[in-house]
């Protein structure tokens, strides 16, 4: 699979960053010690966002986590964002807990199967009935280096039930957790993306829709994830397989949010989808459901376009700007009438926005302007009929 920046036509990639609002956020510390971390996850308390980022590690890695739990040697802090009275969203710490969580499962997820499991790891516990599927699963034993040629490290080889004296070492084993809440403003949770932003600066960075995504995680997204399969939607993109990092996921809620919201968008585009995102959580079945056979239709009014509609020809890049207002423009009506789209996108209106002077320059420099969103969207409604 590509990486986002070789693909995607991104005219927000290099957007400024808006102005910090004042927050008043407290962090508590807290010891919990494994058993009760474990406790948490089981029962839904501590929520796992495994949509958030694959597990990563390899067993060698977890193991030597597991190491180091065992005979007391410190491990980093979590942090834990209090989303409600005993609900938590992890921050910054997901790997080692589900590193925790698999080894009392006795249970290591295989390479090739974890981004199944992220969709399945998305509320809690994953269930017995995959866990115990070697299709997904193998069984976690450790495996650590030897110490010292011919000296084998005493614990390599054991898993959670094997572990002997040592087990209940490691169930008490404390855990220094920080705890995040934000106090005000009420109405919104945006310092937590801020939180979620600066925590992770170290190692491989989140992109923003992983950090949206583990925020706003609701039905509405799960619908976002069943159209990121679709195979014309794929084909649009010219790539087989969804972005790990979640771009095309980006790229639906954009097009989403510029047909439902657009005419009202102010800058940050970070801030303008984390919005939307928290207002699609209070979504309904059926307000989900019929944006879902809304884009399937829209989908289906492609099929007659050339196969490189949405690619730059001069990078061969994805086009983000032209996909978004190609989709505001011929989607408005039919949102309006709460009905699906019928007829096709014509390929002579869609060449002409593309070439379109105006529309061009307003992709091109201050993309993320309101003055600029709104001219793209112009434009679009101005040469692509509505469906």
């Amino acid at each position: 699979m590509q990486e986002e920046e070789k693909w995607f036509d991104d005219y927000a990639d290099n957007e400024d960053d808006a102005q910090i609002d004042e927050y008043d956020i407290t962090a508590s510390p807290n010891d919990f010690n494994i058993l009760t971390l474990f406790s948490f996850i089981e029962s839904g308390a501590v929520k796992i966002p495994g949509f958030q980022r694959n597990y990563v590690w390899d067993r060698v890695r977890a193991s030597k986590l597991i190491e180091s739990l065992i005979i007391g040697i410190p491990v980093p802090q979590l942090f834990l964002y209090e989303q409600a009275r005993n609900s938590f969203l992890v921050i910054d710490g997901q790997q080692r807990l589900m590193t925790i969580y698999y080894f009392i499962k006795r249970r290591f997820p295989k390479k090739e199967r974890r981004v199944e499991l992220r969709a399945i790891f998305d509320r809690g516990s994953i269930p017995d009935n995959i866990l115990a599927d070697d299709k997904y699963f193998e069984d976690f034993k450790l495996k650590l280096t030897e110490r010292l040629p011919n000296a084998k490290n005493k614990f390599s080889g054991l898993n959670y039930a094997t572990l002997g004296d040592y087990k209940t070492q490691f169930d008490l084993r404390v855990i220094r957790n920080i705890v995040v809440r934000q106090n005000s403003p009420v109405e919104d949770n945006s310092s937590i993306y801020e939180v979620f932003n600066r925590l992770n600066t170290g190692g491989v960075n989140l992109r923003p829709q992983e950090i949206r995504t583990s925020m706003y995680h609701s039905p509405f997204y799960e619908m976002l994830y069943r159209v990121n399969q679709s195979a014309i939607w794929r084909n649009l993109l010219k790539d087989e397989e969804p972005d790990i990092h979640m771009k095309d996921i980006e790229v639906l809620l954009r097009a989403f949010a510029m047909l439902i919201e657009g005419r009202s968008y102010a800058p940050s585009l970070v801030r303008f989808l984390n919005k939307f995102s928290r207002k699609c959580e209070s979504h309904t079945f059926d307000q989900n459901s019929y944006l879902e056979k809304l884009f399937s239709s829209f989908l289906e009014s492609c099929v007659n376009l050339s196969q490189n509609n949405f690619i730059n020809p001069r990078n061969n890049k994805f086009n983000v700007a032209l996909f978004e207002a190609t989709f505001y423009a011929t989607c408005k009506d039919a949102l309006s009438e709460r009905r699906h789209l019928s007829g096709f996108v014509s390929q002579d209106e869609l060449n002409s926005l593309a070439s379109d002077p105006t529309f061009m320059e307003a992709s091109l420099e201050g993309t993320t302007r309101t003055s600029n969103v709104s001219t793209r969207l112009d434009c679009a409604a101005k040469f692509l009929r509505a469906l």
